[in-house]
């Protein structure tokens, strides 16, 4: 049986995949669907989405960054699995959302395979990746990890457009009509359990020694310790004894 914060987990996916699918479509298929704006306003989403959702799932909103999170064993596989399909089915409901308002059906974008494509859509995810690594190994607050993930994925959409559309994101990729297995689908995957897993690998068995602001460090300087000298209690003065008559 699920209980409510399982429940809550899955809705906060759906609702915050479809959201970023939505705010993407509607930069991308304007005037100003420049690389740099659709990156922007994917950035910022996210930002808001795991501020509202982040303490609920996770705020991954991203199959690629779920496969990722379950080769480290941040996830399980049962709810692995179940991510990403209410993840798609977020996006999917964005597209037909959209598509509703501008009352006109979407042509297809994602062209066919090429590696270069491929490439660039993983070293995209790699920066995000990297990102959300570092705010779930650092244990980051909310605030924190909102900016680090949104502006990981910012950057590497930016990094993505290059040579492809810039999406990092499979469910994304589907709401948008990029569905292309060897290039939107694969390549975000691809990178984001190479980000992720790396990090893991070099930074992630980490000793935290001091936090600040929510950010742990690693310098040891900040910690303080006490001996047992400077806890010992000073001896109680004996009372002198009182002279007989």
């Amino acid at each position: 049986m699920f209980g409510k914060r399982d429940v809550a987990a899955l809705v906060a996916e759906f609702l915050g995949t479809g959201i970023l699918t939505l705010l993407i479509l509607s930069v991308q298929r304007s005037t100003i669907g420049v690389p740099f704006f659709v990156a922007a306003a994917a950035g910022l989403t996210v930002v808001l989405l795991m501020l509202v959702f982040g303490e609920a799932s996770g705020g991954q909103f991203n199959p690629a960054l779920t496969i990722g999170a379950w080769t480290v064993r941040k996830i399980s596989t049962i709810k692995a699995i179940l991510y990403v399909a209410v993840q798609l089915l977020g996006a999917w409901a964005a597209y037909y959302l959209y598509t509703y308002f501008v009352n006109s059906k979407l042509q297809p974008i994602g062209g066919h395979y090429s590696t270069r494509i491929l490439v660039a859509e993983a070293a995209g995810a790699v920066i995000l990746g990297f990102a959300w690594a570092a705010a779930t190994y650092r244990r980051f607050l909310t605030g924190l990890a909102a900016a680090a993930v949104g502006l990981g994925l910012m950057l590497g959409i930016i990094a993505a457009s290059t040579a492809a559309i810039g999406i990092v994101n499979p469910a994304v990729a589907l709401g948008v009509k990029a569905w292309v297995w060897g290039t939107y689908v694969l390549g975000p995957i691809i990178g984001a359990v190479i980000g992720i897993n790396l990090y893991a690998y070099l930074f992630g068995d980490a000793n935290p020694k001091a936090t600040f602001a929510g950010v742990t460090s690693l310098a040891s300087g900040g910690a303080t310790t006490t001996t047992a000298a400077s806890t010992k209690k000073p001896a109680a003065k004996k009372k002198p004894a009182s002279k007989k008559k």
